[in-house]
């Protein structure tokens, strides 16, 4: 009897060594594959604030947190379980979705560039898509609008985390995508409503009875607004190069190089006119041309999107 709970004793540490092996696979691989997807990560930052720029400071947080659920739910609901079906039946079809979503991504980037230079017009092209001018329902259309946008920057990433766990078994696929999502999401969304808050942490810190405290409280009230704006700006940047080396790169998985054979050799050739600013050079030039041509994409889809928008309010079913 000795012997028999001895070797039970064996088995069980034999199985808490082999799941401690496997926690720290995880982690390895979570921290890892965390750190290949940390340039979406950065754009998915930078985009966010900009879905709350110019609303009520009340509704600040309200709003993340509904489009912070929003991306979990992208993650961890539809993303991980799609992903893993796919990687396991379907791999062929993850580029065309990802091509997919890179569209809409310049879509979304083109339509800020055009409510910037054209504000009168793209309210009009707003009122055409959205058919509403309730403060309410445009909240829950700007919400709807981010986590959207959340689920192509989310797939993008949980695709790089996909492709580098690849050889592993599906439990720690799994294990590694769920990990990430989360921690990316709790990392964004935190960072972005401590931005968004900054300012409202100066007003406190500018009425205290230290100088020091008292004049960066005053900062923050003036600087955060500016920063926040600025923010947005390179959000929209980052929609659009985010989109346009999607499709690029998604072009090149199809078997056409030409696009990105011909951006590879027009940032080779820019990066060669400084030896010291060589890397930053080329993907300067990369990033702008994917850019550009996200731009040009997006503006033929904004042109689809508004020629179709009175056919689909005429099929969309009438509230009685």
């Amino acid at each position: 009897m000795a012997t028999g709970l001895l070797a039970l004793l064996d088995d069980v540490a034999a199985i808490a060594k082999l799941a401690a092996a496997s926690l720290d696979d995880v982690a390895a691989q979570t921290a890892k594959a965390g750190a290949k997807a940390a340039g979406v990560v950065i754009d998915d930052a930078a985009v966010t604030p900009r879905y709350v720029v110019g609303l009520s400071p009340a509704r600040e947080l309200p709003i993340i947190w509904k489009i912070a659920l929003g991306s979990l739910k992208n993650k961890l609901l539809y993303l991980l379980p799609a992903g893993i079906f796919l990687g396991y039946f379907a791999s062929w079809a993850i580029t065309p979705l990802l091509m997919l979503g890179g569209i809409y991504l310049c879509y979304e980037g083109a339509e800020k560039l055009y409510e910037a230079f054209m504000p009168h017009q793209a309210h009009e092209h707003e009122a055409a898509v959205s058919g509403t001018s309730d403060p309410v329902a445009l909240e829950d259309q700007k919400v709807a609008g981010a986590i959207r946008t959340d689920f192509i920057l989310s797939a993008e990433i949980m695709a790089l985390t996909l492709a580098n766990v690849a050889a592993s078994n599906i439990y720690t696929q799994a294990a590694v995508l769920a990990a990430v999502g989360v921690l990316i999401t709790m990392a964004v969304y935190g960072v972005v409503a401590l931005i968004v808050k900054a300012d409202d942490a100066g007003l406190l810190m500018a009425v205290a009875s230290i100088g020091l405290i008292r004049a960066f409280g005053r900062g923050l009230v003036i600087g955060v607004p500016v920063f926040l704006r600025f923010l947005a700006a390179i959000g929209t940047a980052a929609m659009l190069w985010v989109g346009g080396s999607i499709l690029v790169h998604g072009f090149a998985e199809m078997g056409y190089h030409g696009p990105e054979h011909l951006i590879e050799e027009m940032a080779t050739g820019i990066s060669a006119a400084s030896v010291m600013f060589a890397e930053i050079l080329h993907w300067m030039t990369t990033s702008t041309i994917q850019a550009a041509l996200a731009v040009l994409i997006g503006g033929v889809t904004i042109v689809l999107v508004h020629a179709a928008a009175p056919v689909v309010r005429r099929l969309r079913p009438v509230a009685h």
